[in-house]
């Protein structure tokens, strides 16, 4: 499933390819045939990103709602759109661009008091500059969960997916495992602001890099890493091998359902 980086780079790129533009609006596969119907001719006004979910204003009091979920996925592309080629649910459509959407958990028509309930129901995002950490603070310094199974929560961390998880988690020297509310306030401040520019710095560079400055592969002089998800990175995906600080050996666990990764030396605590 996307973080929260990758939606807010598609709310841009939705702006710079679609906005100002009157848009042909269609669903090839036919899922999305009512809404599509609603938002075709209509102009975008704004796109933008709440954690993991994409809002389009479309004006008119109609907005389009995306949750890409594990399988959804945009592509974008320009000139003349070709035929449909598989399960397209939505194609945006100008006279120089277009976009499919296939496979998202998501695809509606939102009115403005819809939009208003799911944005109460997402945790602060931040990436975004009106994002509220003490929203996020009150959900850890009451819950009994753990705290790396409560990052995951994204009615309080939006965006938040694994790799943020582990690796805001490593970088604050905090068990995956302690419950939320052992989190002092200090360690929750020193988190969400890595958050903050952990996340800012996903939407610019297009993945996600989390090694700091003395842990690059040059700094190291070792091998830059070779996974399909791209950056360096302390311990996700990295279980067995060892630890860019301390060098005992990266862990890994179900939490969850979800894949754990953390260093049992540097997060003792």
């Amino acid at each position: 499933m996307p973080e929260g980086h990758v939606v807010h780079r598609q709310a841009r790129r939705i702006n710079r390819t679609f906005r100002g533009d009157e848009l042909r609006v269609s669903s090839p596969q036919g899922r999305f045939a009512d809404g599509a119907a609603l938002l075709d001719g209509a102009t975008i006004t704004k796109a933008d990103a709440l954690g993991k979910h994409l809002l389009v204003d479309f004006g008119e009091d109609r907005a389009l709602h995306v949750h890409l979920g594990l399988y959804g996925k945009w592509q974008f592309g320009t000139g003349e759109a070709p035929e449909p080629r598989g399960q397209v649910r939505l194609r945006l459509e100008s006279d120089d661009a277009y976009a499919d959407l296939r496979g998202p958990t998501a695809c509606e028509v939102l009115a403005p008091a819809e939009v208003t309930a799911l944005a109460a129901r997402i945790g602060p995002d931040p990436i975004r500059k009106d994002a509220d950490p003490d929203r996020a603070w009150q959900k850890v310094s009451r819950s009994r969960a753990p705290i790396g199974t409560l990052l995951m929560d994204q009615s309080a961390f939006a965006g938040v997916g694994n790799i943020y998880r582990a690796e805001a988690l490593y970088r604050a020297g905090i068990d995956p495992y302690r419950p939320s509310r052992e989190v002092s306030r200090a360690e929750f401040n020193v988190m969400w602001d890595d958050l903050v520019v952990l996340m800012k710095d996903g939407v610019r560079r297009g993945r996600i890099n989390t090694v700091r400055e003395e842990h690059t592969p040059r700094a190291m002089g070792r091998p830059r890493r070779r996974d399909r998800h791209g950056g360096e990175v302390y311990v996700y995906r990295r279980e067995g091998q060892p630890c860019l600080v301390c060098g005992d050996e990266v862990a890994w666990s179900d939490m969850a359902g979800r894949n754990l990764y953390w260093c049992p030396t540097c997060q003792a605590h």
